[in-house]
């Protein structure tokens, strides 16, 4: 039952991306172009994102336990530190250069753009780049 909720939860989220136009990157990069030629349709998909799940989080919250799961899963880290700040940078380094980020560019592959492809497989194997330094340094 999680998995098919993890599923329909993800094609949901997917068709969402797909019809606000956020597996576009020129939509995406128009947005973040704040002092050129702005576009601020996605504001509204921020809003409505907001307005469902900011109310939604607080109520969920407040319960002993998920409706699918046996625990909440979340950090309750509140620490800056440099790795958090690199990543952060790097996010969003990525997502401005590129008009992608993790979601929509997965989420795109289905549109069998190659810019898309090629950004995803870049992605995981930054990953797994990321993923093997971690190891090869805590030797």
């Amino acid at each position: 039952m999680n998995k098919l909720a993890s599923l329909i939860s993800g094609i949901i989220f997917g068709i969402g991306l797909v019809i606000s136009e956020m597996v576009n990157p020129a939509k995406v990069l128009g947005f973040l172009d704040l002092f050129g030629n702005w576009d601020p349709s996605l504001v509204f998909v921020m809003m409505g994102a907001l307005a469902v799940s900011s109310p939604l989080f607080h109520i969920i919250k407040k319960k002993e336990k998920p409706l699918l799961a046996d625990k909440f899963n979340y950090s309750n880290n509140k620490t800056i530190n440099n790795q958090l700040i690199l990543g952060s940078a790097l996010f969003g380094a990525g997502w401005g250069l590129g008009g992608l980020c993790p979601g929509p560019a997965i989420t795109s592959v289905a549109l069998l753009n190659i810019y898309s492809i090629t950004f995803v497989v870049s992605m995981f194997v930054g990953f797994y780049l990321v993923k093997s330094f971690k190891l090869s340094s805590s030797r």
